[in-house]
């Protein structure tokens, strides 16, 4: 079995992965600090939610435009570039009494260089690791991020208290700076991976990124429990205090995926079978949890749900790394993430317009159904364009 150990024994792996965790770690506490200061200058809700929303929304128009950065520049070099322009910005959003229009422009330029990061990171993961270590170098990235990510908003509520809001925001600067750091002194440079393109003929997999890009977007599906905990437990009879437990289910369930997607990693998988089974099974706990209520059983049905939806997506971006060729892996890799960024905030919203008519309990369990219905019909289109046509007879 390939573990956790033999990942961080790669150095290369251990410079990228800290790096993305301080990055995570600097958002949530600047995600903190700039809602805290919008709000505090203008008692507005609405303003306070459009400087949040503004903190995820332009990654996605800047990971269908920027992903190809990652594919026509080194890599590396993509990394550090965009760290270093969103440490500066995040050091200018730092200056007291700034113009909220200028506040957040910054907010939104330095949310688009987030793409072409995440991009070219993804695209390194594969170069840094050797293919029988991916999966579980993906497991412990996708544990390390959970983790922060839950952590990152408890630190903010911490630091902002005791040193202010302008102290926040230079510690986002500094994580960003110290991640450049960290990638230039630990991870060796490679050629742009376009420039090393080699003549063989190109890889026909426009119908396959069908079935990929299917699978990715039914992740919005899977998440709207989180978004709707806690209309949820009130319809459900769970007491308020219930609701950090339920929202706590999904990333609790997704650090055991990530386990679990390691300890596996090296039994031999077949896609689309070994991305279909545990996509399809992620949606069925939700449809259940009509059945079996009670916070137990939605907590352990929820966690359920989020370790397999872990499960499936490791899986899916390993077999995304063994189809496409390397010149358009950080396209291909940065949209995806996109595509998963982008779906989860449309079936929030979805799926809270759906509560109103018919409830929350019913709202989640309809989601799942979906989740279902998405993964099979994803899993059918990608067997369908991996199946030579038979030739038909005169």
């Amino acid at each position: 079995m390939a573990g956790f150990g033999a990942v961080l024994r790669v150095r290369e792996f251990r410079a990228l992965l800290l790096a993305e965790v301080l990055s995570v770690a600097g958002d949530q506490v600047a995600r903190v600090a700039l809602a805290l200061v919008v709000f505090g200058r203008t008692s507005s809700a609405a303003l306070t939610g459009l400087t949040y929303a503004l903190t995820f929304v332009p990654a996605v128009l800047g990971g269908f435009l920027l992903s190809g950065l990652a594919d026509r520049h080194p890599r590396r070099t993509v990394v550090v570039a965009t760290d270093v322009v969103r440490g500066i910005l995040a050091a200018a959003m730092a200056v007291p009494g700034l113009p909220l229009w200028l506040l957040w422009g910054l907010v939104g330029v330095l949310t688009l260089a987030s793409a072409p990061f995440k991009a070219a990171q993804l695209a390194l993961l594969p170069d840094v690791l050797p293919a029988e270590l991916y999966q579980a170098g993906m497991g412990l990235r996708q544990i390390g991020t959970q983790a922060v990510q839950v952590a990152g908003f408890g630190l903010g509520g911490v630091l902002v208290t005791a040193a202010g809001p302008t102290v926040a925001l230079l510690g986002n600067a500094a994580t960003f700076l110290a991640s450049a750091a960290i990638v230039v002194l630990s991870v060796r440079p490679r050629p742009a991976a376009r420039a090393a393109r080699t003549t063989a003929p190109p890889v026909k997999t426009g119908p396959v990124l069908v079935a990929v890009y299917g699978f990715a977007a039914m992740i919005g599906f899977l998440v709207v429990p989180e978004g709707l905990a806690a209309p949820y437990a009130a319809a459900a009879g769970i007491a308020p205090s219930g609701v950090g437990l339920l929202m706590a289910a999904d990333p609790a369930g997704s650090v055991l995926g990530g386990w679990w997607a390691a300890r596996t990693a090296s039994r031999p998988h077949r896609p689309p079978r070994s991305v279909a089974v545990p996509a399809a099974l992620a949606g069925l706990p939700l449809v259940v949890c009509p059945l079996l209520p009670g916070p137990l059983w939605t907590v352990t049905l929820w966690a359920l749900s989020g370790g397999l939806s872990t499960v499936y997506l490791i899986r899916l971006q390993a077999a995304v790394v063994g189809l496409i060729p390397d010149d358009r892996r950080g396209t291909v890799l940065g949209r995806l993430s996109t595509c998963l960024y982008s779906a989860q905030g449309v079936a929030i919203v979805a799926a809270g317009l759906l509560a109103e008519q018919t409830g929350p309990v019913t709202a989640v369990a309809v989601s799942g159904a979906l989740a279902t219905l998405t993964a099979l019909a994803a899993a059918a289109t990608w067997r369908a364009t991996a199946t030579p046509p038979t030739e038909s007879r005169p």
